[in-house]
């Protein structure tokens, strides 16, 4: 007997994504059978901060906030995500994430979702906003934080902000954001004779430091394999000060990890150069204005707020998100002949 496929769905959907036929969530799964389980969503292309490897000092040009996608169309994909997908977790970026107006109101609309929300910021305004970003629905929150030493932070962020970031940090683990993590990007000849500094800094705190390797998504195109601190240099340079054993593997998270073996905590490096972990991403991206990435590192996009704004159905959004995810290659080729930089920096993109 032929299946006969419900109203409004492809034949295709029904093939390659039998739950729905059950009415129930279906995996959306990419040519290399990585489940696509997390939506990181940039809610804004703005900033208050102008870190060197991420933006210029000076000439950014903002998108028209008509061009932003609302609340509405944000919380709209979303839930085609969650419902149609079994996406269960979303991280919100920016930009800075909290520089949008009202962000506790998305949050809210996000929240009720029923899935891990998370948020990267810089930190420096969660000293008035911690609590309420907890009681709208945040569940977790990362802070990027690259140096401790006020001069070298304000010549990073071209900001004098680390006062402020520091008590951010302090404001989440007081509203009780479970786990509380900081992200530190090191850059040799910048920072990276402060990786045990960073690294005593969390367990003086009890939060996760995030160490990332520098990745070739800064502003002014200047990135070049030598300013890569790898993964196993930052490693030895805390396991010479603090006795380490790693974690058993991260699976599809993007931070390998390694217990302090006097039980003082955790410490992360996500190695997007050295040791990429594209075999098992199962993340999605998108942007402030409604555009589509399968990777951070990707030179496609795929437009879904023209699909919003011409009044297309949820059918026709679910079927261009499949479409990109059908094409989503097997990983970014850094540091090979083949590797092609994206066009949009990090702060353009959403992290």
């Amino acid at each position: 007997m032929a299946m006969v496929c419900p109203p409004g769905l492809t034949w295709q959907r029904c093939c390659f994504y039998p739950d729905v036929m059950a009415g129930g969530a279906a995996d959306l799964v990419d040519p290399f059978g990585r489940v696509i389980r997390d939506l990181r969503i940039s809610v804004t292309d703005r900033c208050n901060f102008r870190c060197t490897y991420c933006m210029p000092a000076e000439g950014m040009e903002w998108l028209p906030r008509g061009e932003v996608l609302t609340f509405e169309e944000i919380e709209r994909i979303a839930r085609i995500f969650v419902e149609r997908y079994g996406v269960d977790g979303i991280r919100l970026t920016g930009g800075e994430p909290t520089v949008r107006a009202h962000l506790t109101t998305l949050i809210a609309k996000l929240s009720a979702l029923g899935i891990d929300l998370a948020m990267t910021t810089n930190g420096a305004t969660l000293r008035n906003i911690a609590h309420d970003l907890r009681s709208a629905g945040l569940n977790r929150i990362n802070i990027s934080l690259d140096t401790l030493d006020p001069e070298r932070f304000e010549a990073m962020t071209r900001r004098d902000e680390l006062h402020n970031v520091l008590a951010g940090i302090d404001a989440a683990v007081e509203a009780g954001f479970d786990p509380v993590k900081v992200n530190t990007v090191v850059e040799r000849g910048v920072n990276d004779d402060e990786i045990v500094a960073m690294a005593t800094f969390g367990r003086e705190r009890g939060i996760e430091v995030r160490f990332i390797e520098f990745m070739p998504l800064d502003a002014e195109g200047h990135w070049v394999n030598d300013k890569v601190v790898g993964q196993d240099e930052i490693v030895a340079k805390i396991a010479e000060v603090f006795p380490l054993e790693q974690v058993p593997a991260r699976g599809a998270a993007p931070a390998d990890r390694w217990r302090y073996l006097d039980g003082a905590g955790t410490v992360g490096v996500i190695p997007t150069v050295t040791k990429p972990f594209c075999g098992d991403c199962d993340r999605v991206r998108l942007t402030a204005e409604g555009q589509f990435r399968t990777c951070l590192f990707a030179t496609e996009e795929s437009d879904l707020r023209d699909l919003l704004r011409s009044g297309a159905d949820d059918d026709a959004v679910a079927k261009r998100i499949e479409a990109a995810v059908g094409q989503k290659w097997a990983g970014h080729q850094i540091n090979q002949v083949t590797f092609t930089r994206p066009a949009r920096t990090m702060s353009q993109i959403g992290g």
